[in-house]
């Protein structure tokens, strides 16, 4: 795209949104500020469950700690600013911070896209190698994969976030989306992008696929070791811990081909599909762990109806 007076200095953006109808602007708002907060609290009470229950200092509710606060963090870099959207009428937005939620966005669902697999990997090894389960996650191996999620997370946003902002842009833009995000920026920019949209096909395609048949083939090894366990009670247990996560990368897997797998569009699901990922999931994560996981739903009524322990008066 061309631009006649583009330059790489930028004061500020202006988030277009979504259209609604203006009558539905109050439940509108009470959604997304429903959605927050329960985000918020469900997922502050696995963290704060997990830390208080002995039995659930494992490394599978390690990882689902980390969950958590990518969580938190993913419906904090979105939702606010779409709700002072729709309080004040316009999304304006500084360039700073334009980088800055295009750069925690990514880093934040690539992260969560390594953790899936870490997690499945965790899931693999407790169910087809369980003598061997305590050595080969140990503390260390599971700060070291916990380390690494975070790390993978930052480098792949740094190269995204880089080559966007590299771009010329204009002043007074106008981004047509809910927030910074690399195909809407793309748009606006005054240079040629298909060095950009090859890169992001490529980087976020390959980092996609390959997490996606990492835990295709740990959940092959899965299915196959827990039809094998003689009692209907094992293979119980071993299924409910199982698909809370394969629910998750569902929710997961989804947004992301849709948004950034296929050719580009002005489709009017995109405002749709990027509401889900950043309002209602992380709502979703907290709610199908405690639902789909005995052991958590054991853990919540022991906290719920535990008795406060006083100091007796000396």
């Amino acid at each position: 795209m061309e631009c006649g007076n583009a330059t790489s200095v930028l004061e500020n953006f202006e988030l277009l949104g979504f259209v609604y109808p203006k009558g539905l602007k109050s439940l509108l708002l009470f959604f997304f500020l429903l959605m927050y907060t329960l985000s918020l609290s469900g997922n502050s009470l696995i963290l704060v469950v997990v830390a208080l229950e002995s039995r659930l200092h494992k490394p599978m509710y390690w990882f689902l700690c980390h969950l958590s606060i990518m969580d938190m963090m993913v419906s904090s870099v979105v939702v606010p600013k779409l709700i002072q959207w729709l309080i004040k009428g316009n999304g304006i937005i500084s360039y700073a911070g334009c980088v800055s939620q295009l750069f925690l966005f990514h880093f934040l669902g690539c992260t969560e896209c390594f953790l899936y697999t870490v997690m499945a990997f965790d899931r693999f090894v407790a169910i087809c190698r369980p003598l061997h389960y305590s050595t080969l996650m140990n503390h260390r191996v599971c700060f070291c994969l916990a380390f690494g999620t975070w790390l993978g997370g930052s480098l792949h946003s740094v190269i995204q976030t880089s080559l966007t902002f590299r771009l010329p842009y204009g002043r007074g833009i106008l981004v047509t989306y809910i927030f910074c995000d690399i195909p809407p920026m793309l748009k606006l920019a005054c240079a040629d992008t298909s060095l950009n949209e090859m890169v992001t096909l490529v980087d976020i395609g390959f980092v996609a696929m390959t997490c996606f048949l990492l835990i295709l083939t740990s959940y092959v090894y899965i299915v196959s070791a827990i039809l094998r366990i003689p009692s209907s009670k094992g293979r119980h247990r071993a299924f409910s811990t199982c698909t809370a996560h394969v629910t998750l990368v569902v929710i997961y897997y989804v947004p992301v081909v849709y948004n950034y797998l296929r050719p580009a569009s002005q489709d009017s699901l995109d405002g749709v599909v990027a509401m889900f990922y950043t309002a209602v999931t992380p709502f979703l994560n907290p709610v199908i762990y405690t639902l789909r996981n005995k052991e958590m739903k054991d853990s919540l009524s022991k906290l719920c109806y535990r008795k406060p322990q006083f100091c007796p008066p000396r």
